[in-house]
């Protein structure tokens, strides 16, 4: 746990107005051994960036070393951190490793920047390999075997029938990514756990249903809605080859007697692949339609991307709009712990309020 007593960036509990102030907390291990009493009278800054994405969980750490006080640790060390608030259980936000280390100065600093562990080089590796005949769920369990990974993916991407694609001088990484892009997927890797799931399911990969997180404009100070019609379509049309035969076709997903129509350049090798891969298209342009950036005054070190969401407070557009946690970061710093989410809006079948952003498939 932190030194309270001397960390100046946690906010120590003090009365104003007659009022106790929370004070926040944090737990940092480097392979094994806690720094959080050595670190707290020195810790400039920590941040984590959590994202949904094939991009990996990033933590910064900004340390004072104008004493002298501090080793530069190793890359490819370990970091354990939790976070939350003095009086309350600290939630764990995994393992992350030593990616990149700066010391600059005068006055002398440490900066730290440590990614999600088993984000391994072997997972950028390119290599080249042909799935035939395969379901998604053997694809991602195979790759995720060849990395020492836990496979977490939904039964309902599992059963998915891929006659065949190639892995043509690509990594795992970019090939999963691109595997994640077609089906609308999260793809990402936390803690030795592969994860392969809907965007925006409101479920874990193992189907458990997570709890709508209820968001008033009393939880924050500063927001962001924004609404673009540069990237709103009304229709996703992909191409393929049918049976390997030379004759172009497509599928359209939206509607065929829209206009708006958004045309996707690569060619698929099967009208399944297609159709998917439009589908999964067309979802990301509705969501997109409309963000929402909060920052919410007090950290809320629960919170992680894809918790569905409500807000209330603000404009009826905003409050009737179902929103998505796209991506996260939580800030311990001269300004306390702060918890900024940007939201994208979720498709919500219990409810039409939200059709000005979000348009069926017909």
């Amino acid at each position: 746990m932190a030194d309270s007593n001397n960390n100046r960036n946690t906010n120590d509990s003090v009365k104003r107005a007659g009022r106790v102030q929370p004070q926040a907390d944090y737990r940092v291990t480097l392979d094994g051994r806690d720094l959080s009493r050595l670190i707290a009278p020195d810790l400039i800054s920590l941040s984590l960036s959590e994202s949904r994405s094939d991009e990996a969980d990033t933590l910064d750490i900004v340390i004072d070393d104008s004493k002298n006080k501090f080793a530069i640790p190793k890359r490819g060390a370990a970091i354990k951190l939790a976070l939350g608030w003095v009086g309350e259980p600290l939630i764990d936000k995994g393992t992350f490793t030593v990616d990149e280390v700066e010391h600059s100065g005068a006055p002398d600093i440490i900066t730290i920047r440590a990614r999600s562990a088993s984000m391994t080089e072997a997972m950028h590796e390119r290599r080249e390999q042909s799935w035939h005949a395969q379901t998604l769920g053997a694809i991602v369990k195979a790759i995720a075997g060849r990395h020492e990974l836990k496979p977490a993916i939904a039964a309902a991407l599992a059963q998915i029938a891929i006659a065949h694609i190639d892995q043509t001088h690509e990594s795992d990484m970019s090939f999963l990514t691109r595997l994640a892009k077609r089906y609308d997927a999260v793809m990402n890797v936390k803690d030795l756990n592969l994860l392969f799931m809907p965007i925006g399911t409101g479920k874990t990969a193992s189907g458990k249903a997570l709890s709508v997180l209820e968001l008033t404009r009393k939880s924050g100070d500063q927001h962001r809605y924004h609404v673009s019609q540069r990237e709103s379509y009304a229709a996703v049309r992909a191409h393929y080859h049918s049976n390997g035969k030379s004759k172009r076709k497509s599928v359209i997903v939206g509607g065929e007697n829209n206009h708006n129509v958004k045309v996707l350049p690569e060619d698929y090798p099967d009208e399944a692949q297609a159709r998917a891969a439009a589908q999964a298209e067309f979802n990301r342009t509705q969501r997109s339609q409309a963000t929402f950036d909060y920052t919410l005054a007090r950290g809320r070190a629960e919170i992680f991307p894809e918790l569905p969401v409500t807000v209330s407070g603000f404009k009826p557009v905003i409050d009737e709009t179902p929103w998505l946690v796209k991506t996260v970061r939580h800030e311990l710093g001269e300004g306390g712990f702060t918890t900024t989410l940007a939201l994208e809006v979720r498709d919500d079948p219990t409810t039409d309020k939200h059709r000005s952003h979000f348009r069926r498939t017909t």
